[in-house]
């Protein structure tokens, strides 16, 4: 995650803020942390460190930087990349850094939304866990034990590999890391039926501060509910993930219905919004809109695809779609039967009859400069405020804008709020994500863009959840506040963004967990869970 054009002027900041001194002192941070290192491995440590003298360094910054923007407005780049491959290899990297007051950074995909996993503005570390990508799956027990640095790809491919009819309800980005998508919650196109990644999570193997390896038993039951949505770089390095597989039917049905503005495209997403306790849990719903070119005649005009997933076969859909939202127009011919694990394709965008291997590919996906935000909806959004929405879209910096739309309600009601972190749940409609790419580098198409999602924003604000006004920890936004990443923040400072994503008392909770575990904040970022001294003791 990086972009361009404002680098030039962030470098010059840099050196007028940093001066030579300061830069090699950073250069003998590391070789006293390298040198930590080697005392603590009696064997090679090469095959694990990787330091910008090797040629791998650049390669494996850049290739999991998902987002241009991110990088392109820090100045400092990691010390030091570590790649472990076992969990003395973490142990090891974790008593170094805090003898030699270096950052960690923790990677399992580099989807993070701020990259947060991979920049800082202080001197650190990034411990990319990409090779901890083992997953053993017991079908017996109808669990897996996941390390943190599989994608969700590979997650999906194992389970498949045993059965048709076992799956897990995650996430449809499939080289996103299991890492980051399960300690913030994980929302995917079962969550209506199952709940979310992190409700599906019953263990947890984490090295905390001490270095020391903790399962759900050895760490208690207040860590291990923090560590299940309350976001990752918190509480210390989760290694591998014990999941509850969920029972998915041999065949599933998936659409794909776009409408435009001509073809009643307002009223049809205006009506969607009051179907979330009609439609049954087997049925998840999203709705995506856009800028497009008309195919009648070529003007832009925006569209609006609703895109489902219903676990049965199509002649159990159709009756329910038909007679709950007729306006749609839902017919056979519309919908495709497949199995679940080729389901995990059409939502990803990749061909029908492509390899399974597909899965296991952690290529890359196409980087680009990217801003995104969310919020949740208790209320439907009345038909007059969708049309400023869409006039929104038609603007010249939004040509590469999208609003996303996910149902909740279903299982999703039943979980109550308190039972992990993650809080949202009953009175929820549903979630919008506002994204918006672009691919010019310079300052101008920066602040443009900027300006444009940070506006739309604002405008929405009378339409979506409030007291506070909500949003998704996985969608990482640090307009919405930061900690002071030098030292400890103040409970104010905090609650600004932390009220946003786990709501007051679950953030107080995890506050508490904080102040338990790692009360001298050495993991932390620019919003990972503070030490506040009146939490203590």
């Amino acid at each position: 995650m990086n972009f361009l054009g404002p680098s030039t002027m962030f470098a010059c900041m840099f050196f007028l803020l940093f001066p030579f001194s300061l830069v090699n002192s950073a250069k003998d941070t590391r070789e006293d942390f390298l040198q930590c290192l080697h005392s603590q491995n009696s064997n090679s440590i090469s095959s694990f460190i990787n330091t910008s003298n090797n040629s791998s360094y650049s390669s494996l910054l850049q290739n999991y930087t998902q987002n241009l923007r991110v990088r392109a407005t820090k100045t400092l780049e990691p010390l030091v990349i570590i790649k472990p491959k076992k969990a003395f290899h973490i142990q090891t990297t974790i008593i170094c850094s805090k003898k030699h007051g270096v950052q960690i950074r923790i990677r399992s995909g580099g989807h993070d939304y701020e990259g947060l996993s991979y920049v800082s503005p202080l001197p650190f570390i990034v411990l990319d866990l990409i090779d901890l990508r083992n997953i053993t799956v017991d079908l017996a027990n109808k669990s897996a034990w996941v390390q943190a640095g599989a994608s969700l790809g590979e997650v999906y491919y194992r389970i498949a590999e045993k059965t048709s009819t076992l799956a897990f309800p995650a996430g449809v980005g499939l080289t996103v890391g299991v890492g980051g998508h399960f300690s913030g919650g994980g929302e995917g196109m079962m969550m209506r039926k199952y709940g979310i990644a992190a409700d599906n999570i019953i263990d947890a193997k984490i090295i905390n501060v001490e270095g020391k390896i903790l399962d759900r038993e050895s760490m208690g039951e207040d860590l291990f509910w923090a560590i299940r949505g309350g976001g990752g770089n918190t509480f210390g390095v989760v290694v591998a993930w014990k999941i509850n597989l969920v029972y998915v039917p041999p065949v599933v049905t998936v659409f794909n219905v776009t409408r435009t503005l001509e073809q009643n495209a307002t009223n049809l997403v205006h009506r969607w919004q009051y179907l979330v306790d009609k439609f049954p849990e087997d049925l998840a719903s999203r709705i995506f809109v856009r800028r497009v070119n008309s195919s009648q005649d070529g003007n832009t005009t925006i569209q609006a695809a609703f895109t489902s997933l219903f676990l049965g076969r199509v002649d159990r859909l159709l009756p329910i779609v038909q007679e709950q939202f007729p306006e749609l127009g839902l017919t056979k011919k519309d919908c495709i039967e497949m199995s679940w694990i080729n389901s995990t394709f059409y939502f990803a965008g990749i061909p029908n009859g492509a390899s399974l291997d597909v899965l296991l590919k952690r290529d890359p996906q196409g980087r680009i400069f990217f801003k995104g935000k969310s919020d949740y909806v208790q209320e439907p959004i009345p038909k007059n405020a969708l049309e400023k929405i869409w006039k929104r879209l038609y603007k010249m910096d939004a040509k590469m804008a999208e609003l996303q739309f996910t149902i909740l309600g279903g299982k999703m009601n039943e979980i109550s709020e308190f039972s992990i972190p993650f809080p949202h749940r009953d009175g929820n409609l549903f979630q919008i994500h506002y994204a918006l790419l672009w691919h010019e580098e310079s300052i101008k198409e920066f602040n443009w863009h900027m300006k444009w999602i940070r506006e739309l924003y604002d405008f929405m604000a009378p339409y979506v959840a409030n007291h506070p006004r909500t949003a998704y920890v996985n969608y990482r936004d640090l307009d919405l506040g930061t900690n002071n990443i030098h030292g400890n923040s103040t409970y104010q400072e905090a609650c600004i963004w932390g009220f946003k994503y786990f709501k007051v008392n679950n953030f107080n909770r995890l506050i508490q967990v904080k102040a338990t575990v790692d009360p001298d904040n050495f993991f932390r970022n620019e919003q990972s869970i503070p030490y506040l001294d009146h939490y203590a003791g």
